[in-house]
């Protein structure tokens, strides 16, 4: 159940019908955009007796929404969608666990993050993450969080990080996985406090080591600022924010580091790499999973790698 909310009462819910991409892409939008103690998505098949199968959106919010402002929202990603969308009222029940309890432990790499349901499903071999049903965002299943797992597990084939940056924390499910797999020091930061508090908490019940938790209104604080250079720093946000943090991230970069985008629809990736190539940064890998785009980026030193030629695309 989302944090306090009570178990009876009424909830607020949108719905609309979508092709399956585009549900796909209004849910992990708006999942990412909001707060995910107050907002909740989910997108599935539906059957329609005059049509088939088709898939449907729906999007369950503690208080009342500001309808507009969620369609324009939806818009970003389908304006038919925005259009059509339909608001109402239904009795509350504890939809979030509702919503995620048929959902497997998802596998990236070395890591499987899961439900406190799923913990004795985790291999011993494998690092496995926690996070509750409640906390919808950043649960792994999202494309978001997929890319960024991918990107951490391939820099571990490679190395060591002295010390990573994870931007935007979230539930710290990023900043978990570099802590464990690196056992190297980790900052993880967020403007939302309760973000930071919730990071906290699971990575003290994930048994995560080596974190350090920040509440900052921005990169351009003054922690980041005498904190030193970071050798990974990861950020899944959104776009905005994405390019708004280009600038002041550079100067924590350390020489020869990574940076690692998502939070990106696919047709938002190229506006998020031009800020950062004017921060003196080239790309050296692009993953597209499910319409959500990660990139990988790193300072000049000479040329970009081969694998910066043509996007990774899973499905």
């Amino acid at each position: 159940m989302l944090e306090g909310l009570p178990p009876n009462g009424a909830s607020h819910v949108m719905r609309v019908d979508a092709p399956m991409e585009e549900a796909r892409a209004i849910a992990e939008f708006i999942g990412e955009t909001f707060d995910p103690a107050e907002v909740a998505t989910s997108a599935f098949e539906i059957e329609r007796l005059a049509e088939g199968s088709g898939w449907a959106v729906e999007i369950y919010f503690a208080e009342e929404p500001d309808e507009e402002n969620v369609r324009e929202l939806i818009a970003l990603v389908s304006p038919e969608a925005a259009a059509a969308a339909v608001f109402s009222l239904l009795e509350r029940k504890d939809w979030v666990a509702a919503s995620l309890e048929g959902l497997a432990p998802v596998a990236i790499g070395p890591f499987v993050v899961h439900g406190s349901h799923d913990r004795a499903r985790v291999p011993p071999s494998r690092i496995g993450i926690e996070i509750e049903a409640a906390l919808a965002f950043g649960t792994g299943h999202h494309g978001t969080t997929q890319g960024c797992l991918e990107a951490i597990a391939a820099y571990g084939k490679r190395g060591r990080p002295r010390r990573t940056l994870d931007v935007g924390t979230g539930t710290g499910v990023l900043a978990m996985a570099a802590a464990r797999l690196f056992h190297t020091p980790v900052l993880a930061s967020d403007i939302d406090r309760v973000a930071v508090n919730t990071a906290r908490a699971n990575a003290r019940a994930n048994r995560a080591q080596g974190i350090s938790f920040l509440h900052a209104p921005g990169l351009g604080a003054r922690p980041f600022r005498t904190a030193g250079r970071f050798d990974l720093i990861l950020a899944n946000i959104l776009l905005a924010p994405l390019k708004g943090i280009a600038k002041p991230m550079r100067p924590l970069l350390a020489a020869g580091g990574r940076v690692v985008l998502s939070g990106l629809l696919d047709s938002h990736a190229n506006a998020a790499l031009a800020a950062y190539r004017a921060q003196g940064l080239h790309l050296v890998r692009r993953r597209s999973i499910e319409g959500w785009t990660t990139l990988e980026l790193a300072p000049h030193s000479g040329k970009p790698r081969a694998d910066a030629r043509k996007p990774v695309r899973r499905r």
